[in-house]
Protein backbone atom coordinates (compact mmCIF):
# COMPACT_ATOMS: atom_id res chain seq x y z
CA UNK A 1 0.00 0.00 0.00
CA UNK A 2 1.41 3.25 -0.73
CA UNK A 3 2.42 5.17 -4.02
CA UNK A 4 6.63 6.50 -5.11
CA UNK A 5 7.80 9.73 -2.76
CA UNK A 6 7.57 11.22 -6.83
CA UNK A 7 4.10 10.14 -6.88
CA UNK A 8 2.75 11.58 -3.99
CA UNK A 9 4.76 15.33 -4.64
CA UNK A 10 2.85 15.33 -7.88
CA UNK A 11 -0.37 14.23 -6.02
CA UNK A 12 0.29 17.37 -3.69
CA UNK A 13 0.88 19.85 -5.93
CA UNK A 14 -2.02 19.07 -8.03
CA UNK A 15 -4.38 18.92 -5.14
CA UNK A 16 -4.93 15.40 -5.76
CA UNK A 17 -5.10 14.42 -2.23
CA UNK A 18 -7.33 14.12 1.44
CA UNK A 19 -6.80 15.48 4.39
CA UNK A 20 -8.67 14.28 7.60
CA UNK A 21 -8.58 15.88 11.20
CA UNK A 22 -9.65 14.28 14.16
CA UNK A 23 -9.55 15.74 17.59
CA UNK A 24 -9.41 12.70 19.94
CA UNK A 25 -9.72 13.11 24.01
CA UNK A 26 -5.80 13.40 23.97
CA UNK A 27 -4.35 14.20 21.01
CA UNK A 28 -5.54 15.46 17.92
CA UNK A 29 -4.31 14.02 14.48
CA UNK A 30 -3.84 15.21 11.15
CA UNK A 31 -3.69 12.65 8.15
CA UNK A 32 -2.99 13.38 4.19
CA UNK A 33 -3.54 10.85 2.07
CA UNK A 34 -3.10 10.60 -1.78
CA UNK A 35 -4.93 9.27 -4.31
CA UNK A 36 -4.64 5.54 -3.54
CA UNK A 37 -5.94 6.85 -0.16
CA UNK A 38 -2.73 5.62 2.02
CA UNK A 39 -1.28 8.05 4.36
CA UNK A 40 1.33 10.14 2.81
CA UNK A 41 1.90 12.63 5.70
CA UNK A 42 0.74 13.38 9.37
CA UNK A 43 0.61 15.85 12.24
CA UNK A 44 -0.48 15.95 15.58
CA UNK A 45 -1.03 18.03 19.05
CA UNK A 46 -1.42 16.20 22.33
CA UNK A 47 -4.11 17.91 24.52
CA UNK A 48 -6.05 17.00 27.71
CA UNK A 49 -9.60 17.91 28.88
CA UNK A 50 -10.28 20.10 32.15
CA UNK A 51 -12.72 19.53 34.96
CA UNK A 52 -13.71 22.83 35.79
CA UNK A 53 -16.72 23.59 38.37
CA UNK A 54 -18.03 20.27 37.94
CA UNK A 55 -17.42 20.29 34.18
CA UNK A 56 -15.22 18.37 31.48
CA UNK A 57 -14.55 20.92 28.98
CA UNK A 58 -11.68 21.94 26.20
CA UNK A 59 -11.32 25.76 25.90
CA UNK A 60 -11.50 27.26 22.64
CA UNK A 61 -7.93 28.75 22.50
CA UNK A 62 -7.25 25.12 23.37
CA UNK A 63 -9.37 24.01 20.25
CA UNK A 64 -7.54 26.55 17.45
CA UNK A 65 -4.04 26.29 19.56
CA UNK A 66 -4.88 22.69 18.61
CA UNK A 67 -5.66 22.32 15.28
CA UNK A 68 -3.18 24.98 14.24
CA UNK A 69 -0.09 22.67 15.50
CA UNK A 70 -1.46 19.21 14.62
CA UNK A 71 -2.42 20.95 10.37
CA UNK A 72 1.17 23.11 11.30
CA UNK A 73 3.67 19.50 11.83
CA UNK A 74 1.30 18.09 9.07
CA UNK A 75 2.70 20.61 6.89
CA UNK A 76 6.09 20.55 8.17
CA UNK A 77 6.42 16.74 7.16
CA UNK A 78 5.33 17.63 3.85
CA UNK A 79 7.79 19.88 3.72
CA UNK A 80 10.13 17.54 4.88
CA UNK A 81 9.57 14.51 3.17
CA UNK A 82 8.33 15.72 -0.80
CA UNK A 83 10.62 19.77 -0.61
CA UNK A 84 7.18 21.35 -1.07
CA UNK A 85 4.83 23.66 0.63
CA UNK A 86 1.40 22.58 1.31
CA UNK A 87 -0.83 24.66 -0.33
CA UNK A 88 -3.95 23.00 -1.16
CA UNK A 89 -5.63 19.53 -1.02
CA UNK A 90 -8.48 18.34 -3.04
CA UNK A 91 -10.72 18.02 0.01
CA UNK A 92 -10.69 18.19 3.80
CA UNK A 93 -12.91 16.88 6.62
CA UNK A 94 -13.21 17.28 10.58
CA UNK A 95 -13.84 14.62 12.90
CA UNK A 96 -13.94 14.61 16.81
CA UNK A 97 -15.42 12.84 20.49
CA UNK A 98 -18.77 12.44 19.23
CA UNK A 99 -21.90 14.15 21.43
CA UNK A 100 -21.51 16.89 23.93
CA UNK A 101 -22.49 20.51 23.95
CA UNK A 102 -21.54 23.80 22.19
CA UNK A 103 -24.13 26.60 22.68
CA UNK A 104 -24.31 29.83 20.75
CA UNK A 105 -25.99 32.87 20.41
CA UNK A 106 -27.22 34.60 17.55
CA UNK A 107 -23.89 36.67 17.16
CA UNK A 108 -21.62 33.50 17.29
CA UNK A 109 -20.96 33.55 20.96
CA UNK A 110 -20.23 30.12 23.55
CA UNK A 111 -22.62 30.72 25.86
CA UNK A 112 -21.21 28.21 28.13
CA UNK A 113 -18.27 26.36 28.33
CA UNK A 114 -18.04 23.44 26.12
CA UNK A 115 -19.44 20.27 28.08
CA UNK A 116 -18.00 17.18 26.38
CA UNK A 117 -18.89 13.60 26.25
CA UNK A 118 -17.51 12.52 29.34
CA UNK A 119 -19.75 14.12 31.76
CA UNK A 120 -22.42 12.69 33.48
CA UNK A 121 -24.49 15.59 34.15
CA UNK A 122 -27.79 15.19 32.39
CA UNK A 123 -29.34 11.54 34.22
CA UNK A 124 -33.02 13.49 34.60
CA UNK A 125 -33.26 14.66 31.34
CA UNK A 126 -31.52 11.23 29.86
CA UNK A 127 -33.93 9.32 31.67
CA UNK A 128 -37.02 11.82 31.13
CA UNK A 129 -36.80 11.95 26.97
CA UNK A 130 -35.78 8.33 27.26
CA UNK A 131 -39.62 7.95 27.99
CA UNK A 132 -40.86 10.68 25.76
CA UNK A 133 -39.17 9.09 22.84
CA UNK A 134 -39.86 5.54 23.58
CA UNK A 135 -36.02 5.88 22.25
CA UNK A 136 -32.61 4.97 24.44
CA UNK A 137 -31.05 8.72 25.32
CA UNK A 138 -27.54 8.44 26.54
CA UNK A 139 -26.14 10.92 29.02
CA UNK A 140 -23.61 12.16 26.38
CA UNK A 141 -26.19 13.05 23.97
CA UNK A 142 -26.13 16.69 23.12
CA UNK A 143 -30.24 16.88 23.26
CA UNK A 144 -29.81 15.59 27.44
CA UNK A 145 -27.40 18.37 27.69
CA UNK A 146 -29.69 20.97 25.83
CA UNK A 147 -32.72 19.68 28.41
CA UNK A 148 -30.76 18.98 31.63
CA UNK A 149 -29.77 23.03 31.23
CA UNK A 150 -34.13 23.65 30.50
CA UNK A 151 -34.79 21.50 33.44
CA UNK A 152 -32.30 23.80 35.68
CA UNK A 153 -33.09 26.50 34.60
CA UNK A 154 -29.96 27.84 33.23
CA UNK A 155 -30.03 31.47 32.26
CA UNK A 156 -28.23 30.80 28.82
CA UNK A 157 -31.26 28.68 27.24
CA UNK A 158 -33.28 31.27 25.86
CA UNK A 159 -30.03 33.20 24.00
CA UNK A 160 -29.61 29.74 22.40
CA UNK A 161 -29.61 30.35 18.37
CA UNK A 162 -27.49 27.06 17.77
CA UNK A 163 -25.85 24.34 18.82
CA UNK A 164 -23.26 21.68 17.77
CA UNK A 165 -20.76 19.08 18.98
CA UNK A 166 -17.20 20.17 18.39
CA UNK A 167 -16.14 18.88 14.98
CA UNK A 168 -19.66 20.89 14.10
CA UNK A 169 -18.03 23.91 15.48
CA UNK A 170 -15.04 23.87 13.86
CA UNK A 171 -16.47 23.11 10.25
CA UNK A 172 -18.86 25.75 11.09
CA UNK A 173 -15.58 28.64 11.61
CA UNK A 174 -13.63 27.36 8.67
CA UNK A 175 -16.74 27.46 5.89
CA UNK A 176 -19.46 29.42 7.62
CA UNK A 177 -21.55 26.35 7.31
CA UNK A 178 -23.70 25.01 10.19
CA UNK A 179 -24.08 21.24 9.14
CA UNK A 180 -23.40 17.56 10.29
CA UNK A 181 -22.73 13.85 8.69
CA UNK A 182 -25.74 12.07 9.90
CA UNK A 183 -23.56 10.01 11.69
CA UNK A 184 -22.27 12.52 13.66
CA UNK A 185 -25.50 14.28 13.58
CA UNK A 186 -26.86 10.79 15.45
CA UNK A 187 -25.37 11.60 18.84
CA UNK A 188 -26.73 14.62 18.91
CA UNK A 189 -30.51 13.53 18.37
CA UNK A 190 -32.48 10.44 17.11
CA UNK A 191 -32.28 10.29 13.40
CA UNK A 192 -34.95 9.11 10.94
CA UNK A 193 -32.87 6.74 8.81
CA UNK A 194 -35.63 6.50 6.16
CA UNK A 195 -34.83 10.29 5.72
CA UNK A 196 -31.61 10.68 6.76
CA UNK A 197 -32.51 13.39 8.83
CA UNK A 198 -33.53 14.21 12.45
CA UNK A 199 -36.68 12.50 13.46
CA UNK A 200 -39.44 14.94 13.03
CA UNK A 201 -41.84 13.36 15.49
CA UNK A 202 -39.45 13.26 18.29
CA UNK A 203 -38.53 16.88 17.31
CA UNK A 204 -42.62 17.62 17.90
CA UNK A 205 -42.66 15.69 21.36
CA UNK A 206 -39.43 17.81 22.29
CA UNK A 207 -41.27 21.31 21.09
CA UNK A 208 -44.38 20.34 23.08
CA UNK A 209 -42.64 19.01 25.91
CA UNK A 210 -41.21 22.71 26.56
CA UNK A 211 -43.87 24.69 25.25
CA UNK A 212 -44.43 26.26 28.51
CA UNK A 213 -41.38 27.72 29.03
CA UNK A 214 -42.00 30.41 26.07
CA UNK A 215 -38.44 30.51 24.40
CA UNK A 216 -38.28 32.05 21.25
CA UNK A 217 -37.00 29.50 19.48
CA UNK A 218 -38.07 25.69 18.20
CA UNK A 219 -35.65 23.03 18.29
CA UNK A 220 -35.59 22.29 14.92
CA UNK A 221 -33.99 26.13 14.58
CA UNK A 222 -31.06 25.34 16.65
CA UNK A 223 -30.04 22.07 15.25
CA UNK A 224 -27.11 22.26 12.48
CA UNK A 225 -28.11 20.80 8.86
CA UNK A 226 -27.93 17.02 8.36
CA UNK A 227 -26.03 15.83 5.61
CA UNK A 228 -24.91 12.05 4.20
CA UNK A 229 -21.47 11.46 2.93
CA UNK A 230 -20.27 12.27 -0.05
CA UNK A 231 -22.43 15.25 -0.01
CA UNK A 232 -20.41 18.86 -0.60
CA UNK A 233 -20.40 20.41 2.81
CA UNK A 234 -19.31 23.70 1.98
CA UNK A 235 -15.59 25.03 0.90
CA UNK A 236 -12.76 27.18 3.04
CA UNK A 237 -13.16 30.65 3.10
CA UNK A 238 -10.72 33.36 3.14
CA UNK A 239 -10.70 33.57 7.36
CA UNK A 240 -11.15 29.74 7.92
CA UNK A 241 -7.86 29.30 5.49
CA UNK A 242 -5.99 31.46 8.33
CA UNK A 243 -7.31 29.89 11.03
CA UNK A 244 -6.25 26.49 9.84
CA UNK A 245 -2.99 27.80 8.58
CA UNK A 246 -1.08 30.86 10.29
CA UNK A 247 1.83 30.58 7.44
CA UNK A 248 -0.95 32.21 5.40
CA UNK A 249 0.35 29.51 2.41
CA UNK A 250 -2.75 27.42 2.26
CA UNK A 251 -5.25 28.79 -0.31
CA UNK A 252 -9.02 28.79 0.44
CA UNK A 253 -11.81 27.48 -1.56
CA UNK A 254 -11.07 23.82 -0.42
CA UNK A 255 -14.19 21.49 -0.56
CA UNK A 256 -14.99 20.19 2.79
CA UNK A 257 -17.25 17.09 3.00
CA UNK A 258 -19.73 16.57 6.55
CA UNK A 259 -17.62 16.50 9.70
CA UNK A 260 -17.98 13.46 11.35
CA UNK A 261 -17.87 11.59 14.66
CA UNK A 262 -15.02 9.69 15.97
CA UNK A 263 -17.58 6.47 15.80
CA UNK A 264 -18.18 6.92 11.67
CA UNK A 265 -14.74 7.28 10.96
CA UNK A 266 -13.77 4.20 12.96
CA UNK A 267 -16.31 2.66 10.98
CA UNK A 268 -15.00 4.05 8.01
CA UNK A 269 -11.17 3.08 8.80
CA UNK A 270 -12.06 -0.18 9.13
CA UNK A 271 -13.88 -0.82 6.13
CA UNK A 272 -17.61 -1.36 8.52
CA UNK A 273 -20.43 0.37 6.94
CA UNK A 274 -22.55 -2.39 5.38
CA UNK A 275 -25.39 -4.39 6.93
CA UNK A 276 -24.02 -6.70 8.88
CA UNK A 277 -20.68 -5.77 9.73
CA UNK A 278 -19.59 -4.24 12.96
CA UNK A 279 -16.38 -2.72 14.59
CA UNK A 280 -14.75 -2.85 18.23
CA UNK A 281 -12.50 0.02 19.34
CA UNK A 282 -10.67 -2.02 22.56
CA UNK A 283 -8.14 0.60 24.78
CA UNK A 284 -8.84 2.38 28.01
CA UNK A 285 -12.66 2.43 26.90
CA UNK A 286 -14.24 -0.10 24.67
CA UNK A 287 -17.80 0.04 22.08
CA UNK A 288 -18.92 -1.61 19.67
CA UNK A 289 -20.62 -1.05 16.30
CA UNK A 290 -22.93 -2.84 14.10
CA UNK A 291 -24.48 -1.84 11.73
CA UNK A 292 -28.22 -3.53 11.21
CA UNK A 293 -30.84 -5.28 8.80
CA UNK A 294 -33.69 -3.92 10.73
CA UNK A 295 -34.84 -1.82 14.07
CA UNK A 296 -34.19 -3.65 17.41
CA UNK A 297 -38.09 -4.76 18.80
CA UNK A 298 -37.63 -2.03 21.99
CA UNK A 299 -35.08 0.72 23.24
CA UNK A 300 -32.40 -1.26 25.90
CA UNK A 301 -30.20 1.11 27.69
CA UNK A 302 -27.55 -0.61 26.87
CA UNK A 303 -27.45 0.05 23.45
CA UNK A 304 -27.40 2.99 21.65
CA UNK A 305 -28.67 3.84 18.48
CA UNK A 306 -26.48 5.92 15.85
CA UNK A 307 -26.00 5.87 12.18
CA UNK A 308 -23.50 4.88 9.96
CA UNK A 309 -22.01 8.16 7.61
CA UNK A 310 -24.45 7.00 5.00
CA UNK A 311 -26.92 6.62 7.17
CA UNK A 312 -27.55 3.07 7.97
CA UNK A 313 -28.72 2.42 11.72
CA UNK A 314 -26.49 1.05 14.10
CA UNK A 315 -26.38 -0.49 17.44
CA UNK A 316 -23.91 1.02 19.63
CA UNK A 317 -22.64 -0.36 22.75
CA UNK A 318 -20.27 1.62 24.84
CA UNK A 319 -18.65 0.88 27.85
CA UNK A 320 -16.25 3.04 29.75
CA UNK A 321 -13.62 0.76 31.24
CA UNK A 322 -11.39 -1.98 28.96
CA UNK A 323 -7.88 -2.07 29.63
CA UNK A 324 -6.59 0.07 31.97
CA UNK A 325 -6.73 -2.48 35.12
CA UNK A 326 -5.29 -5.13 32.51
CA UNK A 327 -1.96 -2.26 32.10
CA UNK A 328 -1.82 -1.91 35.58
CA UNK A 329 -1.03 -5.35 36.47
CA UNK A 330 1.51 -5.84 33.04
CA UNK A 331 3.35 -2.54 35.08
CA UNK A 332 3.34 -4.52 38.13
CA UNK A 333 5.04 -7.31 36.34
CA UNK A 334 7.24 -4.54 34.87
CA UNK A 335 8.47 -3.76 38.48
CA UNK A 336 8.99 -7.06 39.48
CA UNK A 337 11.25 -7.64 36.70
CA UNK A 338 13.23 -4.74 37.30
CA UNK A 339 13.34 -5.27 40.68
CA UNK A 340 15.80 -8.21 39.70
CA UNK A 341 18.07 -6.35 37.40
CA UNK A 342 16.40 -7.32 34.60
CA UNK A 343 15.69 -4.69 31.52
CA UNK A 344 11.93 -5.38 30.21
CA UNK A 345 11.12 -4.53 26.43
CA UNK A 346 6.73 -3.68 26.85
CA UNK A 347 6.52 -4.93 23.98
CA UNK A 348 8.21 -8.02 24.55
CA UNK A 349 6.06 -8.18 28.39
CA UNK A 350 2.70 -7.45 26.67
CA UNK A 351 3.00 -10.10 24.23
CA UNK A 352 4.60 -13.28 26.68
CA UNK A 353 1.65 -12.20 29.35
CA UNK A 354 -0.99 -12.47 26.84
CA UNK A 355 0.10 -15.42 25.54
CA UNK A 356 0.05 -16.74 28.44
CA UNK A 357 -3.63 -16.40 28.88
CA UNK A 358 -3.85 -18.76 25.91
CA UNK A 359 -2.61 -21.28 28.12
CA UNK A 360 -5.49 -20.94 30.73
CA UNK A 361 -8.45 -22.74 31.17
CA UNK A 362 -11.84 -21.57 28.78
CA UNK A 363 -13.38 -20.17 32.22
CA UNK A 364 -10.20 -18.87 33.60
CA UNK A 365 -10.30 -21.62 36.41
CA UNK A 366 -12.50 -20.26 38.41
CA UNK A 367 -11.35 -16.57 38.91
CA UNK A 368 -12.81 -13.25 38.92
CA UNK A 369 -11.74 -9.97 38.21
CA UNK A 370 -14.06 -6.48 37.79
CA UNK A 371 -11.61 -3.74 35.40
CA UNK A 372 -14.02 -0.92 36.54
CA UNK A 373 -11.50 2.11 36.96
CA UNK A 374 -14.96 4.30 37.20
CA UNK A 375 -18.59 3.55 36.43
CA UNK A 376 -20.10 1.24 34.19
CA UNK A 377 -23.27 1.95 32.60
CA UNK A 378 -23.98 -1.42 31.20
CA UNK A 379 -24.16 -3.36 34.16
CA UNK A 380 -25.34 -0.02 36.61
CA UNK A 381 -22.65 1.34 38.20
CA UNK A 382 -21.99 5.40 38.66
CA UNK A 383 -18.58 4.21 40.13
CA UNK A 384 -16.23 1.22 39.82
CA UNK A 385 -13.33 -0.43 41.83
CA UNK A 386 -10.88 -2.71 40.11
CA UNK A 387 -11.30 -6.01 41.97
CA UNK A 388 -9.65 -9.42 41.63
CA UNK A 389 -11.31 -12.62 43.54
CA UNK A 390 -10.62 -15.77 43.70
CA UNK A 391 -12.20 -19.12 45.85
CA UNK A 392 -9.31 -21.30 47.70
CA UNK A 393 -10.02 -23.98 45.04
CA UNK A 394 -9.84 -21.68 42.01
CA UNK A 395 -7.07 -22.77 39.73
CA UNK A 396 -4.55 -20.16 40.42
CA UNK A 397 -2.01 -19.91 37.67
CA UNK A 398 -0.09 -17.35 36.10
CA UNK A 399 -1.90 -17.94 32.58
CA UNK A 400 -5.92 -18.32 34.43
CA UNK A 401 -4.67 -14.88 35.89
CA UNK A 402 -3.75 -13.29 32.84
CA UNK A 403 -6.84 -14.72 30.85
CA UNK A 404 -9.77 -13.85 33.70
CA UNK A 405 -7.94 -9.76 33.13
CA UNK A 406 -8.47 -10.16 29.43
CA UNK A 407 -12.23 -11.57 29.46
CA UNK A 408 -12.99 -8.88 32.57
CA UNK A 409 -11.94 -6.25 29.70
CA UNK A 410 -14.63 -7.45 27.59
CA UNK A 411 -17.22 -8.30 29.95
CA UNK A 412 -19.06 -5.38 30.14
CA UNK A 413 -19.27 -5.73 25.95
CA UNK A 414 -20.19 -8.99 26.38
CA UNK A 415 -23.29 -7.95 28.42
CA UNK A 416 -24.75 -5.82 25.64
CA UNK A 417 -23.63 -7.48 22.77
CA UNK A 418 -25.79 -10.43 24.31
CA UNK A 419 -28.92 -8.63 24.25
CA UNK A 420 -28.01 -7.95 20.20
CA UNK A 421 -28.05 -12.04 19.97
CA UNK A 422 -31.29 -12.43 21.79
CA UNK A 423 -32.73 -9.80 19.02
CA UNK A 424 -31.26 -12.09 16.88
CA UNK A 425 -28.97 -9.46 14.74
CA UNK A 426 -26.80 -11.19 12.24
CA UNK A 427 -23.10 -10.60 11.86
CA UNK A 428 -20.91 -11.18 9.44
CA UNK A 429 -17.84 -9.82 10.26
CA UNK A 430 -16.76 -7.60 13.35
CA UNK A 431 -12.77 -5.65 12.82
CA UNK A 432 -11.27 -5.01 15.51
CA UNK A 433 -8.83 -1.94 16.24
CA UNK A 434 -7.24 -0.17 19.59
CA UNK A 435 -4.53 -1.46 22.16
CA UNK A 436 -6.09 -4.68 22.77
CA UNK A 437 -5.36 -5.98 19.28
CA UNK A 438 -1.91 -5.29 19.00
CA UNK A 439 -0.63 -8.40 20.42
CA UNK A 440 -1.70 -10.92 17.41
CA UNK A 441 -4.40 -13.11 18.08
CA UNK A 442 -4.73 -13.05 21.87
CA UNK A 443 -7.31 -10.29 21.59
CA UNK A 444 -8.72 -11.11 18.64
CA UNK A 445 -9.18 -14.64 19.72
CA UNK A 446 -11.01 -13.50 23.03
CA UNK A 447 -13.28 -10.78 21.51
CA UNK A 448 -13.99 -13.91 19.19
CA UNK A 449 -15.18 -16.14 21.91
CA UNK A 450 -17.13 -13.06 23.65
CA UNK A 451 -18.61 -12.13 20.72
CA UNK A 452 -19.54 -15.54 19.33
CA UNK A 453 -18.65 -14.00 15.79
CA UNK A 454 -15.50 -14.35 13.23
CA UNK A 455 -13.04 -11.33 13.94
CA UNK A 456 -10.72 -9.37 11.38
CA UNK A 457 -7.63 -7.19 12.44
CA UNK A 458 -6.41 -5.47 9.78
CA UNK A 459 -3.01 -3.42 9.85
CA UNK A 460 -4.55 0.03 8.64
CA UNK A 461 -7.06 -0.08 11.53
CA UNK A 462 -3.82 1.20 13.19
CA UNK A 463 -4.21 4.67 11.05
CA UNK A 464 -6.88 5.59 13.14
CA UNK A 465 -9.86 7.98 13.08
CA UNK A 466 -8.03 10.75 11.17
CA UNK A 467 -7.44 8.53 8.09
CA UNK A 468 -10.73 7.59 8.48
CA UNK A 469 -11.54 11.27 8.14
CA UNK A 470 -9.20 11.30 4.97
CA UNK A 471 -11.45 8.48 3.67
CA UNK A 472 -14.52 10.29 3.87
CA UNK A 473 -12.95 13.42 2.40
CA UNK A 474 -12.24 11.36 -0.70
CA UNK A 475 -15.22 9.93 -1.25
CA UNK A 476 -16.51 12.73 -1.62
CA UNK A 477 -14.09 13.92 -3.98
CA UNK A 478 -13.68 10.51 -6.19
CA UNK A 479 -16.92 8.32 -5.95
CA UNK A 480 -18.05 7.66 -9.22
CA UNK A 481 -21.79 8.62 -9.83
CA UNK A 482 -24.22 6.34 -7.50
CA UNK A 483 -21.11 5.00 -5.69
CA UNK A 484 -22.13 3.94 -2.06
CA UNK A 485 -19.36 4.18 0.56
CA UNK A 486 -19.47 0.82 1.24
CA UNK A 487 -18.50 -0.24 -2.73
CA UNK A 488 -15.97 3.37 -2.21
CA UNK A 489 -14.34 1.45 0.54
CA UNK A 490 -14.11 -2.06 -0.67
CA UNK A 491 -12.75 -0.83 -4.16
CA UNK A 492 -10.86 2.21 -3.81
CA UNK A 493 -9.51 1.47 -0.28
CA UNK A 494 -9.42 -1.82 0.69
CA UNK A 495 -9.53 -3.95 -2.07
CA UNK A 496 -10.94 -6.65 -1.04
CA UNK A 497 -8.86 -6.93 2.42
CA UNK A 498 -10.84 -8.30 5.18
CA UNK A 499 -7.27 -8.63 7.29
CA UNK A 500 -6.64 -11.83 9.38
CA UNK A 501 -9.71 -13.70 10.25
CA UNK A 502 -10.19 -16.04 13.17
CA UNK A 503 -13.10 -18.18 13.49
CA UNK A 504 -15.00 -18.25 17.10
CA UNK A 505 -13.42 -21.69 19.15
CA UNK A 506 -16.36 -23.68 20.41
CA UNK A 507 -14.35 -24.05 23.74
CA UNK A 508 -13.39 -20.58 24.03
CA UNK A 509 -17.23 -19.51 23.81
CA UNK A 510 -18.39 -22.16 26.18
CA UNK A 511 -15.91 -20.84 28.54
CA UNK A 512 -16.61 -17.41 28.06
CA UNK A 513 -19.92 -18.05 28.59
CA UNK A 514 -19.18 -19.70 32.14
CA UNK A 515 -17.14 -16.93 32.89
CA UNK A 516 -19.84 -13.98 32.72
CA UNK A 517 -22.28 -15.78 34.44
CA UNK A 518 -20.03 -15.77 37.38
CA UNK A 519 -19.27 -11.82 36.08
CA UNK A 520 -23.19 -11.09 36.27
CA UNK A 521 -23.95 -13.30 39.09
CA UNK A 522 -20.99 -11.43 41.16
CA UNK A 523 -21.73 -7.89 41.05
CA UNK A 524 -23.22 -7.50 44.43
CA UNK A 525 -19.38 -8.19 45.29
CA UNK A 526 -17.99 -4.92 43.16
CA UNK A 527 -21.20 -2.79 44.12
CA UNK A 528 -20.65 -3.69 48.06
CA UNK A 529 -16.80 -2.58 47.14
CA UNK A 530 -17.99 0.77 45.43
CA UNK A 531 -20.12 1.26 49.08
CA UNK A 532 -17.37 0.44 51.02
CA UNK A 533 -13.58 1.25 49.92
CA UNK A 534 -13.79 4.95 50.31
Amino acid sequence: MGISANGAREAILAGKTALGIEFGSTRIKAVLVGPDNAPIAAGDHEWENRLENGIWTYSLDDVWTGLQDAYSKLAQDVTAQYGVDLETVGAIGFSAMMHGYMAFDKAGNLLVPFRTWRNTITGQAAEELTALFQFNIPQRWSIAHLYQAILNGEEHVPQVDFFTTLDGYIHWQLTGQKVLGVGEASGMFPIDSDTCDFNQRMIDQFDELVADKGYPWKLRDLLPKVLGAGVPAGVLTEEGAKLLDVSGKLKAGIPLCPPEGDAGTGMAATNSVKQRTGNVSAGTSVFSMVVLEKPLSKPYPEIDLVTTPDGSAVAMVHCNNCTSDLNAWVNLFKEFAESFGIEVDMTKLFGTLYNKALEGDPDCGGLLAYNYFSGETITGFEEGRPLFVRQPDSKFNLANFMRVHLLTSLGAIKVGNDILSRENVRIDRITGHGGLFKTPVVGQKMLAAALNAPVSVMETAGEGGAWGMALLASYMMNKAEGQSLSDFLESQVFGGNTGVTLEPDPTDVEGFNTFIQRYIGCLSVEREAVLTLR
